[in-house]
């Protein structure tokens, strides 16, 4: 057959579209049937809800619904559902401006009445609430806030008296001022005592002078900085007559109210960056920047007329741990919204592993869902056991914050650097870990999972690196150990009164009964922790024998010191959970949370490599604690979907997969 012939024909079959003699009958589509029908809750989701969020479920609620229903929030249609988050498609530019369109919003509806100018622990604890409730819409916008208002606001009501809070606070809370807090450095970030930005004091005119002597001295992502801040906190070398007072903090005004740049303040953008677009960092430098004297910070030190250094804390040291107060309240927003954003991201891939099928285990037999593969479970399940257990932890550093009196001050420093550093590890563990088990959909920035990898990414890193805040956590927990042996007295402070009792002995068998016995679980982790804590302060005396100083020591250490910190940031999570456990009446609720402990405690047993290394538990040990979790992760699979659920995030705020994701993806839905 010629070409132009066998072209004819092929033409002519398309337009006549001649009837097959034996037509094709098709499977029946994959359907999406939701979870709900056939996941029964064997426990009370509200319940459980209510222990999760500790607090203020009212006024989640009321924001949560406002926000949902604001088109500034971005709310969107997907099968059949609205969602509401950030258009992460949108340049950096117009995110920032978005960033404030919601701030405004906010604002107009009452959001931050009292946030700074209430006291007290209720007005405290409505605003966390509120500030969560943001935070799972979104990073940037939780992250802005958290600087004006827990920053700068912070550092006002921390650092500043009478004549500051009555000048600033009323002011910020209604955002007639915008606060930035400039203590980061190109040349210096968790260095905060080597920063270089130096101010003197000119008793001649009653001013201070602050000056960016080099570049490595200019301030560095500062949030707020590059577009809107009018006013900044600006921590600096305090220069009297030549002599350097160490870090003090001052208020500048960095633009006027039309949004202009001040005089002799020099101002550039940090740049796009992999996530937390919304929020403008910049860079700040000073050239002979004159402030009012009135304008230092000076409940820690002040600075009189004539120029006299007045201090009520004589110890350098001691006047700098002051300075460090605010990156406390940072530290707690931070730990909760790691596991906020835990959260999310669990919902999301659980929901889907409940309504995805992929293969059969039987000749022509049904495709498996995602979920009833055991190697699924335990992809997620531990992880979600996790999340439960870091949700109580961060509830109780909630409580002793807000609770803080100054005999707590050490306390809540190292349980705020523990759980920083932990939660925000865990976190990034757990997206990762959602993102692929979600597949392909994963990828997709509707689906959420995928941004906020990039939107908490930088969680690691700000408000202190996350190891240099675990070697921070062991060198107060040696401090307590070399006290306690110079005293010849007990252990009193940061959980350590387990140190005073007989050293616990694991069993050399562990049955099923023993590894789920929360006796046992916390005998190993207090075993692990006194034995890390003996040889920690063993290896760094001896180094300090050797001749090198106590600092270097403990540098060389770090081996150890990282292994201290995980075990008392492991142990005080345990007990957090077995806190909540205990205030549960016996039921169906109390069994899911133990079922939960034993999965936390012995996940932590399987992972950390230091139970095998130093001995604690045998190979045969290690083995039955693997099989143990293996049979956890069967016994709480029925329980899934009751647990993300129980987090109490609306589905507006999850993702099109964790719900119809063949509607959400219909063709219907792209002409749509």
């Amino acid at each position: 057959m010629d070409r132009v012939t066998w072209r004819t024909q092929v033409l002519s079959n398309h337009l006549n579209q001649p009837s097959m003699s034996s037509p094709l009958s098709p499977n029946p589509c994959v359907g999406f049937s939701p979870p709900e029908l056939s996941e029964p809750f064997e426990f009370d989701t509200k319940e459980m809800r209510k222990l999760l969020d500790a607090h203020n479920l009212e006024d989640r609620d009321w924001l949560f619904g406002l926000m949902k229903q604001s088109k500034p929030f971005n709310p969107r249609e997907a099968g059949g559902r609205v969602f509401v988050s950030p258009d992460y498609n949108q340049s950096m530019e117009q995110q920032r401006e978005m960033t404030m369109k919601r701030i405004a919003y906010l604002l107009d509806r009452g959001v931050f009445e009292g946030w700074l100018t209430e006291k007290g622990v209720e007005a405290e604890l409505r605003k966390l609430a509120l500030h969560e409730v943001i935070g799972i819409y979104d990073h940037s916008l939780s992250v802005k806030l958290g600087v004006h208002f827990f920053l700068w606001g912070g550092a006002i009501q921390f650092f500043g008296t009478k004549r500051h809070h009555d000048k600033w606070l009323r002011d910020t809370e209604n955002y007639t001022i915008k606060g930035c807090f400039a203590m980061s450095e190109l040349g210096h970030g968790s260095n905060v005592r080597g920063i270089e930005t130096v101010t003197t004091y000119d008793s001649n005119t009653g001013e201070f002078v602050i000056n960016t002597p080099c570049e490595s001295a200019q301030k560095y992502w500062i949030g707020g900085a590059a577009n809107h801040a009018t006013h900044t906190i600006v921590f600096s070398q305090l220069n009297i007559s030549g002599k350097n007072h160490g870090v003090h903090a001052f208020i500048a005004q960095i633009r006027d109210a039309n949004g202009n740049i001040c005089p002799n303040i020099r101002i550039a953008d940090c740049g796009h960056k992999i996530g937390l677009n919304g929020v403008d960092n910049g860079r700040i430098w000073f050239d002979n920047v004159r402030i009012p004297r009135e304008n230092l910070l000076n409940s820690v030190a002040d600075v009189s007329p004539d120029g006299q250094y007045l201090s009520a804390i004589k110890d350098p040291d001691q006047r700098f741990a002051a300075f460090l107060a605010p990156l406390t309240s940072g530290r707690v927003t931070i730990a909760v919204g790691a596991i906020l954003s835990s959260q999310i991201s669990l919902a999301i891939a659980i929901r889907y592993s409940l309504t995805r099928r992929a293969f059969s285990v039987t000749p022509k037999g049904p495709e498996v869902l995602l979920l009833d593969y055991p190697s699924h479970q335990q992809r997620l399940l531990p992880l979600l056991a996790k999340t439960y257990a870091m949700s109580f932890a961060a509830n109780h550093l909630k409580m002793i914050y807000v609770k803080r009196t100054p005999e707590l001050s050490k306390t809540i420093h190292v349980v705020s650097s523990a759980f920083k550093a932990t939660l925000t590890w865990h976190n990034m563990r757990t997206l990762q870990e959602c993102r692929e088990a979600c597949g392909g959909q994963g990828l997709k920035t509707e689906n959420r999972i995928g941004p906020l990898k990039g939107e908490y990414d930088v969680q690691s890193t700000f408000e202190g690196d996350n190891n240099v805040l675990m070697q921070q956590v062991s060198k107060a927990l040696l401090a307590e150990y070399i006290a306690a042996h110079k005293r010849s007295k007990p252990f009193k402070a940061l959980g350590l009164e387990h140190m005073n009792k007989p050293c616990p002995v694991i069993p050399s068998q562990l049955t099923s009964s023993t590894l789920q016995s929360s006796q046992f679980q916390m005998d190993a982790f207090c075993l692990r922790e006194r034995d890390l804590l003996n040889r920690f302060a063993m290896e760094v005396s001896e180094r300090q024998k050797q001749g090198e100083s106590k600092e270097y020591s403990v540098i060389l250490s770090y081996q150890l010191a990282q292994d201290l910190g995980r075990a008392f940031s492991d142990r005080t999570i345990l007990q957090a959970l077995l806190d909540a456990e205990a205030g549960v009446p016996s039921g169906s609720l109390k069994n899911v949370l133990a079922m939960l402990r034993s999965m936390y405690a012995l996940i932590c047993l399987e992972e950390d490599p230091a139970f095998l290394r130093f001995g604690y538990l045998s190979t045969d040990n290690v083995a039955a604690v693997r099989k143990e979790v293996s049979r956890l992760c069967g016994e709480l699979r029925p329980h899934a979907l009751a647990l993300v659920s129980s987090f109490g995030i609306p589905d507006a705020f999850l993702s099109p997969i964790a719900f119809n994701w063949i509607d959400a993806n219909s063709w219907s839905s792209v002409q749509h």
